[in-house]
């Protein structure tokens, strides 16, 4: 079973529709620019795109996000296909290999057993959390799930005089993650990073940037990404004046409308708190730590929260990776 070039793993993914965005050939060829290395392979029905990330010594970590492909969520009877995906993982001396599957752990009830030779991840790279919206049926019925105060705000943003249009203004863009990331304390990639996403996705139709301007200056700013059936809110940044004209309502609905009309039957706002599940509404409600407040605005445009299933590791190097396990656990308590 050779590695696939990235023509083969495209032809690969045309017979398989449900296939998450980031098993694309574009999400590899991003990774590939900044630090990872994507191989791809297939075994009859089942394939995967396998990150590898360079370590020290010559080591490297192993990655399948939202994969792999061919087989039912949390199903991993393929040993053909494993025994595989572990010769490439060796002979790239991997520690391990995380495997995050594409599926929400309620569809399946309770949890599948563990397979042979993985045992659970004590963390996830992607949101295990998530909110997704439904975009079936008409335009006008997804905009009346919404909560009456989120279709009232984006209307509010129209006599305001917020206009939403597409751009290719990245510069804007990136201006408005880092004011963002300044106020609310979170990670923003390079310049290049975004520069080179939209460079991959855009000209395939999987991408799009939106600015929501007051009198030609920029307020807010979302990328957002599609594959298959499925659209995804990825990057998303505001301005720190002008607030009360509520520019990011607008700015998200019409990121929706493009997911809606390219044929998405639904749109993922990437990322919940990861306890929401387990807290009442009122907490919902009144909480102020962390990102609850973006999810109250996530929240509002309707949608259902959603548990993906559980990461698993399959290890190759047991003492390099409880080394691991110790250090990611100190991570929690500090």
């Amino acid at each position: 079973m050779p590695e696939l070039s990235l023509a083969d793993w495209r032809t690969f993914l045309e017979q398989h529709p449900e296939a998450h965005l980031l098993q694309s050939g574009e999400w590899g060829e991003l990774k590939s620019a900044f630090g990872w290395q994507a191989v791809r392979v297939v075994n009859g029905e089942i394939g995967a795109q396998i990150l590898f990330r360079r370590l020290p010594l010559g080591y490297s970590f192993a990655y399948i996000p939202k994969g792999p492909l061919g087989t039912d969520p949390g199903s991993f009877g393929h040993p053909e296909f494993w025994r595989e995906v572990d010769t490439i993982c060796r002979r790239r001396r991997a520690i391990f290999l995380k495997v995050e599957p594409d599926g929400w752990q309620e569809t399946l009830g309770a949890l599948p057993p563990l397979p042979p030779g993985f045992r659970r991840s004590p963390h996830h790279i992607q949101p295990r959390v998530t909110l997704v919206l439904d975009l079936s049926g008409r335009e006008e019925d997804v905009f009346e799930r919404m909560k009456p105060k989120t279709r009232y705000n984006i209307r509010l943003a129209g006599r305001k005089e917020v206009e939403v249009h597409a751009s290719d203004d990245l510069r804007a863009f990136y201006n408005l993650m880092q004011i963002t990331s300044q106020r609310e304390a979170f990670h923003v990639h390079s310049p290049d990073y975004y520069r080179r996403a939209y460079e991959l996705f855009h000209p395939r139709g999987m991408c799009e940037l939106f600015l929501a301007t007051y009198q030609g200056k920029p307020l807010a700013a979302v990328m957002v990404f599609a594959a298959k059936k499925s659209g995804y809110y990825f990057y998303g940044a505001s301005a720190n004046e002008e607030r009360n004209r509520k520019p990011t309502y607008p700015l998200q609905w019409e990121a929706i409308r493009w997911a809606y009309r390219r044929g998405c039957i639904e749109y993922d706002m990437w990322g919940a708190p990861p306890d929401v599940l387990q807290v009442s509404e009122d907490e919902i409600e009144t909480r102020e730590d962390g990102l609850w407040g973006v999810y109250r605005f996530k929240r509002g445009f309707g949608g259902v929260t959603r548990q993906a299933l559980p990461a698993l590791d399959r290890v190759y190097q047991p003492f390099l990776y409880a080394f691991y396990v110790r250090r990611f656990a100190r991570r929690q308590t500090e």
